[in-house]
């Protein structure tokens, strides 16, 4: 049987690659920060990391994950509700519960997880789930995996929101879904407006706050602070893997009802492990770093507005953007691949994105903007997209 089914395979991947889709996999050797050193010995400049906060070399955050590794040992080997909850766990997740303004906290291997793991356990097909077209595949997911009804409304558009929410009235309960910062476009999502709806139609709300937390909001703690309205959305998820630290977990925050249901019956919650308790004190040292001062969050804001806005002077087409990702089209899936080996032959580490991680026709250079870069990495970064947009057209 196999003999045939790669053949079939074999079929599939040679038209991904023809098609200029295949993805492929550079290999690091250095930790992660603005420059980072290949395999083959070459140093770049790195504009595609989730690094938002420079964290994910932290020393402080290093030395917590090593003291950790000695007191408590490298793993759990155990699931929370067996032998897996650590006193860290637990102090994690109160602090992200006050970081957040919410009422509890629950941990999770990573925010895949904790998407995947939201939905089912807390509605049913009495209910409804109303979803923003462009949320994160885990949402999607998620969704797929609970027996309520679906609706589904265009990207950030109020007008659909609203209609898909009359069209839900019949249900019994109804939950609106949407990431707070699009991961390919880096646009906010408008809480406020989706907060106005919801209580008009008499709906929750969830936030996935992954691009958003540590990002958004003068202080970091995403779109609900951005829009001045902290505790308002009944669900947040998000991850310890992008601004906090880089490393892995998630986690879901919010009503503690919510919260305490999930913990008895949320899948990937009672069947993974949990996270290593190293993992976890670097989380704590994270919140703390994050709570006793706004240096950080303020550097990533400047670094943003500053390359965007050189950017978007040189010409290029760019999606709207509130946030530290700058999506720079191109709209062809090969040409986006060729760009970012040009880009990474001027010493510009970035990724072309194109189908299925974007919809076709939509291919593009997803810049992430970070509080490691300092000036002269953003100038040479600007430099270097300047003479690969002359060489391929892109600019005129």
């Amino acid at each position: 049987m196999y003999t045939d089914y790669q053949k079939h395979l074999e079929k599939i991947i040679d038209e991904i690659k023809e098609s200029g889709l295949y993805k492929s996999e550079r290999i690091i050797i250095s930790p992660q920060g603005a420059e980072i050193e290949l395999n083959t010995g070459r140093k770049v400049l790195n504009f595609c990391a989730n690094n938002y906060l420079g964290l994910s070399n932290n020393p402080e955050l290093i030395k917590a994950a090593k003291r950790a590794l000695d007191d408590h040992g490298y793993g759990m080997s155990s699931v929370r509700f067996i032998c897996g909850t650590s006193d860290l766990h637990k102090e994690l997740e109160e602090k992200i519960s006050r970081f957040f303004m919410t009422e509890d906290t629950i941990l999770y291997a990573s925010c895949f997880d904790a998407n995947a793991g939201v939905f089912e356990p807390l509605l049913t097909e009495e209910d409804a789930i109303i979803s923003d077209a462009l949320n994160h595949a885990s949402i999607i997911d998620g969704v797929r995996l609970c027996k309520a009804k679906r609706y589904i409304y265009a990207n950030a558009d109020m007008d659909e929101l609203e209609e898909q929410l009359k069209l839900a009235q019949s249900q019994r309960f109804r939950l609106i879904v949407t990431d707070g910062v699009f991961s390919m476009d880096g646009n906010v999502a408008p809480f406020r407006r989706i907060a106005e709806l919801a209580d008009l139609y008499n709906a929750m709300i969830m936030v996935d706050e992954s691009h958003s937390a540590g990002v958004v909001g003068e202080t970091g703690r995403g779109v609900t602070e951005f829009f001045g309205m902290p505790g308002r959305a009944e669900i947040i998820t998000g991850t310890l893997g992008k601004a906090f630290g880089g490393a892995l977990g998630g986690f879901t925050t919010g009503k503690k009802e919510i919260i305490e249901l999930l913990r008895q019956r949320s899948r990937p919650y009672l069947f993974s492990n949990s996270i290593p308790p190293l993992v976890a004190a670097a989380g704590i040292e994270m919140i703390g770093m994050m709570t006793r001062n706004n240096e950080l969050q303020d550097k990533l804001h400047r670094n943003s507005e500053y390359f965007i806005s050189r950017i978007s002077n040189l010409g290029f087409d760019i999606r709207p953007t509130r946030s530290a990702i700058c999506a720079i089209m191109l709209y062809d899936a090969k040409l986006s691949q060729e760009f970012a080996a040009k880009l990474l032959e001027e010493g510009i580490y970035v990724i072309g994105f194109s189908y299925p991680v974007v919809p076709r026709g939509e291919a593009r250079i997803r810049v992430q903007l970070s509080a490691a870069h300092e000036r002269e990495h953003l100038d040479a970064a600007v430099s270097a997209f300047e003479k690969t947009g002359r060489e391929t057209g892109v600019l005129k």
